[in-house]
């Protein structure tokens, strides 16, 4: 029998394949074949086209076989929360510092010889097992040993040096535990146009000369994440949102915007199941940061800072358990990595809030949320001309290139010598996340969930004078179970 239809919808007769299109029509929403085909090869076509209907935006008229293919693989962006049936009690948060993420507690370092000696140590073992684990790599052979032969063999070293040479040509100076030697890289190589930033650690596959210590590339290979790694799917309803430079203190803190948020997570929160909350630094604006500060300072007071900062968390749902990191504008030591505030500064805090250090890794419902302030952001603009603090998402995903947030020693970041370098991304994550450049933005990149987190600080006279525009008042929130990563503009 041929199937009538009128302007997409079938008659009520038609069964299932109605309900969904009535569905839709009553959402004002037209199906093309195949998205209709789609939803009814699903085991539960009505539940799963009311819960597309509702992730779909509020001006999505049409919707088409790629549409869902999107909402499958958690990239539709969600303008409204979803209805869903909540429990009277809220359950249990499953949140926790992933072991050895956080130096608080741990720190060992004196400053001496030897202490960045085992630093940079640790980092090199570190990458260098990730690089040796990628397919088609292998096990490394010793720099000493590889230009003394006249074959194909592989090689992993950290850069201390880049030069450009006169013929177009780059040359890396590379080091490993057993000797140096210098990598050279033909102008005709798909590699020379890659960045190379020092301290680094690379692969390269090529070959030696037996002419001092020259080595020729053939191939750069980065610790990266690996290129099958995917968000997948899971089955949590929660969301965790982002709060970065809160900047409390400051005569340019967005005190409405502020508020504004607050009112949305009094409404909104518990019924769209946003349970988490990270604030990735600078949560206050700090004492003697920078030159003349105190002349925008509404809270002279580092402490009074904290104490009113407390208090604004004591609006937020207690539902919703937080996370608080600093940043280089809050009262730890400017080293990094950071441990967490003090207790002096945070008696005041509600029960719901976890102090961790900066950077660390957490656990949140099954999902790694690797957090980190982002002060290393201003090194990555300092010394490649390539990046800007305009595109602060495409400097994350060079920091993950390198599994490595901060591998420029000696410029703007101040590095503690641990003995283990926290900063290197040895747990591949499934969101990452910075602020401190006040600048909003989100990227997948490998199935990794990149958010730059924004600032709730209007433009300062430092920024005013360096011809910088910050995107503050943004609050980006993440799915767990979908990845579907929305930009929450409060500014408005």
């Amino acid at each position: 029998m041929t199937e009538k239809r009128f302007l997409g919808v079938y008659p009520i007769g038609m069964g299932m394949r109605a309900e969904v299109l009535n569905t839709a029509a009553r959402r004002n929403v037209f199906l093309s074949p195949d998205a209709l085909e789609m939803i009814l090869s699903n085991s539960d076509p009505m539940s799963f086209i009311n819960t597309v209907l509702t992730a779909m935006s509020n001006n999505s008229m049409w919707v088409d076989k790629k549409d869902i293919m999107e909402f499958i693989a958690g990239d539709s962006v969600i303008e409204e929360p979803r209805k869903v049936i909540t429990p009277k009690n809220k359950k249990q948060a499953d949140i926790s510092i992933i072991s050895g993420t956080d130096v608080t507690g741990d720190s060992t370092c004196e400053g001496k010889i030897n202490d960045f000696a085992g630093y940079f140590k640790n980092r090199f073992y570190t990458l260098k097992k990730i690089i040796e684990k990628k397919r088609d790599f292998g096990a490394a052979m010793p720099i000493e040993r590889a230009i003394t032969m006249d074959r194909d063999t592989k090689i992993i070293g950290m850069i201390y040096d880049k030069k450009d040479t006169k013929n177009g040509h780059v040359t890396l100076s590379l080091e490993d535990e057993t000797g140096t030697c210098t990598v050279l890289i033909s102008k005709d190589s798909p590699n020379i146009k890659e960045i190379f930033v020092n301290d680094e650690v690379i692969g390269v596959a090529g070959k030696g000369t037996m002419r001092g210590d020259l080595y020729i590339a053939n191939e750069i290979i980065r610790p990266d994440i690996p290129a099958g790694n995917v968000w997948i799917p899971s089955d949590s309803v929660a969301s965790i949102a982002f709060l970065s430079d809160v900047h409390v203190g400051s005569s340019t803190f967005l005190e409405p915007q502020w508020k504004k948020m607050i009112g949305w997570l009094k409404e909104n929160s518990y019924k769209t199941d946003l349970d988490y909350l990270v604030f990735p630094g600078d949560v206050v604006d700090g004492i003697g940061i920078f030159p003349g500060q105190e002349d925008e300072l509404s809270i002279n007071d580092i402490y009074k800072q904290y104490e009113t900062f407390a208090e604004y968390l004591k609006e937020i749902p207690d539902h919703i358990k937080m996370i608080v990191q600093p940043g280089n504008h809050d009262a730890v030591r400017l080293a990094e990595p950071q441990p967490a505030l003090n207790e002096i500064f945070t008696k005041s805090f509600d029960s719901n809030v976890i102090l961790t250090g900066n950077p660390v890794s957490l656990n949140v419902e099954g999902r790694t949320v690797l957090t980190y302030h982002g002060k290393s952001i201003d090194d990555w603009v300092a010394n490649v001309q390539q990046l800007t603090y305009d595109d602060p998402i495409n400097i994350m995903k060079e920091m993950l290139v390198r599994r490595h947030l901060s591998p420029m020693y000696g410029g703007k970041t101040a590095m503690a010598p641990e003995k283990k370098d926290y900063l290197a991304i040895e747990k591949v994550p499934d969101i990452f996340v910075t602020g401190h450049i006040h600048g909003a933005g989100k990227m997948d990149h490998k199935g990794i969930k990149i958010v730059n987190a924004s600032a709730w600080q209007d433009q300062t006279e430092y920024q005013k004078m360096h011809n910088f525009n910050p995107n503050p008042a943004i609050m980006p929130v993440v799915h767990l179970g979908t990845g579907t990563t929305r930009m929450m503009n409060f500014m408005d």
